[in-house]
Formats: C-alpha cells, sequence, structure tokens
C-alpha cells in the first residue's frame, strides 16, 4: 500500500522529469545536427542572464544622510566646548603684545622647566652673562631686558608675577590632562595646543567647521578605510589649518567624522531595472541546412536554443532524478507516518484517498496554469478535516516536494505555501488542548480572509527583494491576496461535498448536527420527550468530561444528541416515555421480548442514522454507548420464570447487547455518562460523597465487565470523569429557596 503511494506521488509531483533534454547544455554532440528551417529566436534563458548582470552592476546610488550629518556637528561641537573649558583654566595667551615680548619667547617662559625659569630669573637680576644658557632662553632674557631699560622697575615686576601665575596655571591644566582618566578630550588636547594663542585657536576653530563641512558634503563612504580616512583628513587640513594647530585638528576631525552616505534603494534599483531594461534580447539566427553542432562538440546555450526549438533535443523520462525525488517522496510519506502515530490519529483509507487526492490536485494546477497552486484552500480543508498536526505536516511536506519536482518560481511558491502551512495549521487547532475549534463558517471565512492578508504580503516581502521597485510588485501582490481569498472561498465551498462523499466530520459539521432544529433531533423531541431529557443531560456529564480529559468535545456532543435515536421506533417501550402510564412491559409480560424490544433501540437507531446520513463518527456512539453490557432487569425475569419452569432455555446472550464494545474514549465516555444518567437522577438530598460512591460503583461495574478494554481510558480518567460527573450532577440540583404555600 505504502509502495503504491509513494509511487502515485512521485508520478504526480515529478511530472518535470518527464520531459528532461538528453542533448542538453553540456553534453557531448553524438552526431552532427543541421537546422531542417531557417530561424530567428530568443535565447530567454541568456537574456535573462545579461539583464541580471546589468542589475548586479549598476552603480548604486548614495545619498547624505541629514541626521548623521547633524550628529557629527554636535559631536564636533561638544569637543570644541571641552576645549574652550580647558584653554579658560589655562588662561589667556599671549600674556602681553608680542611686540613687546615675541610670541616665541612667551610660550617658553609659560612652559620651561622650572629650574630654566630660575635661571632666567637670576640671571635678569644679577643683569649678568651666564654662559651655558640655550638660544632660547639667551632671546628671553634679551626680550626681558629690553622690557627692563623701557619700562619701570614695578612694570617688570608685574611682568613677572603674571608670567609665574601663567606657569602655574599651565602646570596644573597640563598635569590634569595627563593625569586624568582616558576620554576623548583627553586624547586630542595636549601640550601643542595650550600653546596655540588665543588668535590661533579661533581662526582653527573656524577652519576645522568649514573642512568638516567639505568633507560632508563630498559625502564619507560606509566601508572606507580609517588609513584612507586619515589620509583624506591630512589632505584637507593641510591647505586651510595653521601648520601649528594642525595635529589637533586632525585629531578632532578623526573623533568626529562618520560615513555619512546611505545608499538610496529606491533610486539604486531604478537605474538597475533600467540597466537590465537597456539589455537587448539575445537572438539565435540560423539558416535551413546549417549546422547546428556537430558531432562530438559539447553543446552550447545557443546550440541548445536551436536544437529544442527543433524538437531535437531528445526529450524524455529522466529515471535517474525521478528515482531520487521517488526516495526524497518516500522519506516524506515516512515523515507523515510518524507524525501520524505520534498525535495518534487513526486514518482510514478513505482519508488517506482524500489527503493523496488534494496533494496532487496542486502539481495538476502547477500544470495547466503555470502559477497558481491551489495550495490555500488545500491546507485548509486537510487542516479542518484531520487537525493541525496533520495539516501543518501535510502542507509542509507538499511545499517542499513541489519547489524539487515542479518548475514553479520559488518566489510564487513561497507566498503560497506559506498561506497553505497557515490554514493548514489555524483550521484545526482544536487538536491542541484548551483551543475552541471553529465553529463556524463565519469563522472559517474570516481564516480565509486572514490568509489572503499573508499570501499577498508574503509576496510582496519575497518579491521585493528581487523587484526594482516595491510598487512595482504591489499589484501582483494584491492579486497574490485576492488569489489567496478565493482559494478560502473554493474551499469553503467544496467542503460539504468532500465531507460527504468522504464520511468525514469537522467541527463545523459537529457544530450543525448539533443544532436541535435538525430532523432528527426535532423527531426525537417530538417523539420521546423523556428520552431527549435523558439526552441533554447525558450530553451535558459527557461533554464536561471529555473537556476534562482534552478529547473531541464537539464529536462527543452531537454523538450523545444521537445515541438513542433508536427508541423513536417504540417510545413507549423505555420508562421514560411512558409519563407514569402503565408499563408497557408489564402487559408482554415475556423477558426474552421486551429485552428483544430494548435491544432493537441499537439496530434501529442505526437504520436511522444511515437515512439520515449522520457520519459514521455520530453512528459509532449509537451501539457503542451500550457495548455488550447485560440488560440485567429482564434478564433477572428470566431467571425467575426458569425456576418455575426448568424447561425454559436461558442464555446470557439473548440478554446482551451485540457491541461493539467502545472503540474511542469519546464512546467510552458516552456509555459512562448514559449509565449514570438515572442514577444521578434519582438523587435528591444525598451528599457529594454518596453521589460519588454510587458513580464509582457504576464506574467499577462497566470496566470489571471489561467494556472499556478498547477505549483507551485509563484508571486515573475512570477517576478523575466520576469527580466530573458529580461536579454536573452538583450543578444541577443547587440548593433553592423553598416557595411559601400561600
Amino acid at each position: 500500500m505504502l509502495v503504491l503511494v509513494v509511487i502515485s506521488l512521485s508520478s504526480g509531483l515529478g511530472y518535470r522529469f518527464y520531459n528532461q533534454p538528453q542533448l542538453d547544455v553540456g553534453k557531448v554532440a553524438p552526431q552532427t545536427l543541421t537546422a531542417p528551417n531557417s530561424t530567428h529566436i530568443e535565447d530567454v534563458k541568456t537574456t535573462a542572464e545579461k539583464r541580471r548582470e546589468a542589475r548586479s552592476g549598476a552603480l548604486a546610488v548614495w545619498v547624505v544622510d541629514s541626521q548623521v550629518n547633524e550628529q557629527i556637528k554636535q559631536h564636533l561641537q561638544q569637543l570644541l566646548a571641552e576645549g574652550e573649558q580647558i584653554r579658560e583654566q589655562v588662561g589667556k595667551f599671549p600674556l602681553i603684545q608680542t611686540s613687546v615680548l615675541s610670541t616665541a619667547t612667551q610660550t617658553y617662559l609659560r612652559q620651561a622647566p622650572e629650574a630654566e625659569w630660575q635661571t632666567v630669573l637670576q640671571t635678569l637680576e644679577k643683569n649678568t652673562k651666564v654662559a651655558g644658557l640655550n638660544s632660547t632662553q639667551q632671546q628671553a632674557l634679551r626680550n626681558l631686558r629690553i622690557y627692563r631699560e623701557s619700562n619701570s622697575s614695578q612694570a617688570l615686576s608685574q611682568l613677572l608675577k603674571a608670567i609665574a601665575q601663567a606657569r602655574q596655571r599651565y602646570a596644573t591644566t597640563l598635569k590634569t590632562l595627563n593625569n586624568n582618566a582616558i576620554t576623548q578630550a583627553t586624547t586630542i588636547y595636549d601640550g601643542s595646543f595650550l600653546n596655540l594663542s588665543d588668535a590661533d585657536w579661533r581662526e582653527t576653530k573656524i577652519q576645522i567647521h568649514h573642512t568638516l563641512e567639505r568633507m560632508l558634503a563630498q559625502g564619507i563612504y560606509p566601508g572606507l578605510s580609517a588609513i584612507n580616512l586619515d589620509s583624506a583628513i591630512e589632505m584637507q587640513v593641510s591647505v586651510s589649518i595653521p601648520k601649528t594647530a594642525q595635529p589637533v585638528a586632525k585629531r578632532l576631525l578623526s573623533a568626529v567624522v562618520t560615513p555619512n552616505l546611505i545608499k538610496d534603494i529606491e533610486q539604486t534599483k531604478l537605474i538597475a531595472e533600467q540597466a537590465a531594461q537597456a539589455v537587448e534580447p539575445t537572438i539565435v539566427s540560423i539558416q535551413k541546412g546549417e549546422v547546428i553542432v556537430k558531432a562530438g562538440e559539447k553543446i552550447t546555450q545557443a546550440d541548445f536554443v536551436l536544437l529544442d526549438h527543433f524538437r531535437l533535443s531528445q526529450r524524455r523520462i529522466d529515471w535517474l532524478h525521478l528515482t531520487r525525488f521517488t526516495a526524497i517522496v518516500g522519506l516524506a510519506v515516512a515523515v507523515f507516518r510518524l507524525v501520524e502515530k505520534r498525535v495518534y490519529a487513526k486514518l482510514r483509507s478513505s482519508d488517506y484517498a482524500l489527503i493523496i487526492l488534494l496533494t496532487l490536485s496542486a502539481p495538476l494546477l502547477i500544470f495547466l496554469t503555470k502559477s497558481f497552486t491551489g495550495l490555500p484552500a488545500i491546507g485548509l480543508l486537510i487542516g479542518s478535516f484531520y487537525g493541525t498536526a496533520i495539516g501543518g505536516t501535510v502542507m509542509g511536506l507538499l511545499g517542499i516536494l513541489l519547489s524539487i519536482g515542479t518548475e514553479l518560481n520559488w518566489h510564487d511558491l513561497i507566498p503560497s505555501a506559506t498561506s497553505g502551512i497557515l490554514g493548514g495549521l489555524m483550521a484545526g487547532q482544536w487538536r491542541f488542548p484548551g483551543r475552541e475549534a471553529l465553529r463556524t463558517r463565519e469563522e472559517l471565512a474570516t481564516l480565509g480572509i486572514l490568509i489572503g492578508l499573508t499570501q499577498g504580503v508574503v509576496y510582496l516581502l519575497v518579491n521585493t527583494a528581487i523587484a526594482p521597485l516595491w510598487y512595482a510588485v504591489l499589484g501582483t501582490a494584491v492579486l497574490n491576496g485576492l488569489a489567496g481569498l478565493l482559494w478560502s472561498i473554493l474551499a469553503l465551498g467544496i467542503s460539504p461535498y468532500l465531507e460527504t462523499v468522504f464520511d468525514l466530520v469537522t467541527p463545523i459539521r459537529l457544530a450543525e448536527l448539533s443544532n436541535p432544529n435538525r430532523p432528527l433531533l426535532k423527531r426525537l423531541a417530538h417523539e420521546t420527550p423523556g428520552t431527549f431529557q435523558h439526552t441533554l443531560f447525558v450530553a451535558t456529564l459527557a461533554e464536561a468530561a471529555a473537556r476534562a480529559l482534552h478529547c473531541h468535545v464537539e464529536l462527543v456532543r452531537a454523538g450523545v444528541l444521537y445515541h438513542d435515536i433508536g427508541k423513536m421506533h417504540d417510545p413507549l417501550g423505555f420508562i421514560e416515555n411512558q409519563m407514569a402510564g402503565p408499563n408497557k412491559h408489564d402487559e408482554i409480560n415475556d423477558p426474552w421480548k421486551s429485552a428483544e424490544i430494548i435491544k432493537k433501540h441499537v439496530s434501529e437507531g442505526l437504520v436511522m442514522a444511515r437515512q439520515y446520513k449522520l457520519p459514521s463518527a455520530i453512528q459509532a456512539f449509537i451501539p457503542e454507548h451500550q457495548g455488550t453490557i447485560l440488560i440485567a432487569y429482564f434478564y433477572q425475569e428470566a431467571q425467575q420464570q426458569q425456576k418455575h419452569n426448568p424447561e425454559i432455555g436461558l442464555h446470557e446472550s439473548d440478554f446482551r447487547y451485540d457491541g461493539p464494545i467502545p472503540q474511542s474514549k469519546e464512546t467510552g465516555i458516552a456509555m459512562l455518562a448514559d449509565a449514570c444518567e438515572a442514577a444521578l437522577r434519582s438523587l435528591k438530598d444525598a451528599t457529594p460523597e454518596v453521589a460519588l460512591a454510587m458513580v464509582n460503583k457504576i464506574l467499577k461495574a462497566r470496566w470489571q465487565d471489561n467494556q472499556l478494554v478498547d477505549s483507551g481510558l485509563t484508571r486515573e480518567e475512570m477517576s478523575q470523569i466520576a469527580y466530573i460527573f458529580v461536579q454536573v450532577w452538583q450543578q444541577f440540583h443547587h440548593k433553592r429557596i423553598p416557595y411559601s404555600k400561600s
């Protein structure tokens, strides 16, 4: 069976391998082939490659990022402000007019070592010549002596005092720069910066701003190496900034200059597309009788275009690749079977047939339309029929197989596959514990809108990466979204037919079958009102237990509502419909005949279920809720009659239902709820403990009678069910305030 499935899927999904050229590009021609006719045809593949190369080779368009420029300027302004604070600490410079003391002399006197400064002072005071003074010291002494000769001693004293104070401020500031924690400011500003005159510093700041403006206007590319950036800064600084200030200017600009160009995606794609469109189509021409390819030569792309055009490429089945693809399909089927076992999905042959049919519809659509896959509809249908795990698995595997076995473009397949997987997961969400199912067609229609929106958005995202402009694919993306919605509508339309043909139950169909206005349920309420009330209470008990045990709640509810429809064949044969009237079985006075009447509600129920075309999953509740239990009351009556007349033959099988016993947790819960309903109704003033003991006794009897061995229910779950039944009973029989008799 599995081999047949794999072959069927491989044959349908791998149709691309049926028509592969034997004389393909790169193959050696076995013989010389000539053109039977003259022709001029376009080499579509080569044209596409050239256009792709033109797109990739087009230059990017870069634009200045004004926000980055603003950040760079603010950063520079911050560093300059820190420099101003440092210069305020050291004081103004020069101290006096340079016509009195040269800038070089003032610079030396402010930064000279203390020993040299003291030597200068002593030499000036003694007015003698001291051997061993360097030229800078000698120049400083000459300037000071000239100042002394042209000014009073008091003026000289004030000058020397000002120099001493400047030296102290200079030393303190320099020490602060050297000893503070390393910051960006301390790495930029040093002694050479302190030696700049105020005028030079003002000019330097102006030129730094101008230099930065020029560099930002020219643009700095991302990825520019640090060496190249430093070279550019050095070239700009050397042109406009005083030589003494160039080191600090370089450090300032190096600290703030960062790439300020960003790629204009839209313009870049536009230029790339213009370059691609400018590429002329590659035309392959040949005259009748000319040689296409000689024997022993390798077939080129141009040769192949001509061979394929003249149908000389010898297309046939590619058995090698088809065999490999079949192996991949076999692996996918194995994964599906593994998931099926993990989620305990009991699939029938008809279920496998439907899944295969829906799966094969995808390659058929691709073959016919070249673009449509139908995956959104397939995902919705499989997910709603078989649940999230099966739906998601099938759609994921199908997407992979289609990408290998068909020639559909990946940018068309990905959006469709994504929406299909979404449909498969969300349409079957009842498989997750605690999650509500999609119970109405309206909810499924809403999901269809979400699927269409998803397909459109994913198409836009995927194709924006390869399209020149996002708005160039916007229209196609909208059409893809509408296609996803239309596939969802199609799934909604054919779902009822598939449910009927393949005997399926979905949460939506079960919700529809549970509607009390359904013809069979209306008959049940009218013809057997007692049975109908019994059914409602059993349904309440069973639904509560099914929800607690994470079973199929919708199936339990619908199945229990129809489990006793067979009682309509003889309503008065069941005590709940006798309305305090005479008991029909007392008049019959034949336990064998009475047992036959009781048992007949199962067989007649199945007849009615088939007549009304109820799903087999619902029909299973009719015999399985009774299993093979003993009709004890009439069996005991028969035993009494046998005591009086030993010649009467008594067989226990005559008083047992025909079965089968419950085959699932859902029908097992229905059996237990049916057994406990009458007993719980009979309790009036009993305590919960008494009710629980009675329920446990009934459940124990069913367990010991081996009625639940095939249901999958465990002992722990039986205890949980008993507790839930008592809870529901308490909710029905809560105390009320007594009304006054008056």
